[in-house]
């Protein structure tokens, strides 16, 4: 994919934290923080427990030349607040993949880790949300309800699409593809 150099310059120094949550989509998670870097973003990553059995937080911290985020308790934290240095800091919160759990959360204004306190304590306008789960997790009525609550408070959503998924089905839950994600944020700073 040749891309023209003002694409290059959209995210120069932008600061971009990726949140990632426990979904078999995270292994684009990235190869989209890659392409966000290589465009001149700073990107931070906050990672779920359950998001280490997917994506190798190594892998993160390598490509991004920053710690990997995932615990409100952190033993060397200094005296700010974990999740409020960060909102602070970022000027875009792309929760890719957000999965049922964290999107029910975020809804239902639950902090009980790093990730939906971030969510929570960054303005809406700044967060992007990327779905991803089974479409029959997708179709229920109750996230139906918290995507439409998120989005009435101001929340951004990207996806999810069709397409085919883990358990081999095809269907609406798909993760969309790094490089349109990488869209969206274009589109949110442009």
């Amino acid at each position: 994919m040749r891309q023209s150099p003002a694409y290059k310059k959209m995210l120069k120094n932008k600061k971009i934290i990726v949140g990632v949550s426990g979904s078999i989509a995270a292994y684009k998670t990235p190869l989209l923080v890659s392409l966000l870097v290589s465009e001149g973003a700073e990107v931070k990553t906050v990672m779920t427990e359950n998001a280490r059995f997917f994506a190798g937080e190594t892998t993160f911290k390598t490509l991004t030349k920053n710690p990997v985020y995932s615990s409100l308790f952190a033993p060397d934290a200094d005296s700010d607040p974990g999740h409020i240095a960060l909102s602070v800091w970022c000027d875009l919160f792309l929760i890719a993949p957000a999965t049922a759990d964290v999107i029910s959360k975020v809804a239902a204004g639950i902090c009980d880790d790093l990730l939906s306190t971030l969510a929570l304590s960054v303005k809406n306008d700044k967060t992007i949300i990327v779905p991803a789960m089974n479409s029959a997790m997708w179709a229920k009525p109750v996230i139906k309800r918290n995507v439409e609550i998120l989005k009435k408070d101001g929340y951004l959503f990207a996806g999810p699409v069709k397409g085919r998924l883990a358990c081999g089905e095809d269907g609406e839950g798909r993760m969309p593809e790094p490089a349109d994600i990488l869209k969206e944020v274009r589109n949110y700073f442009g």
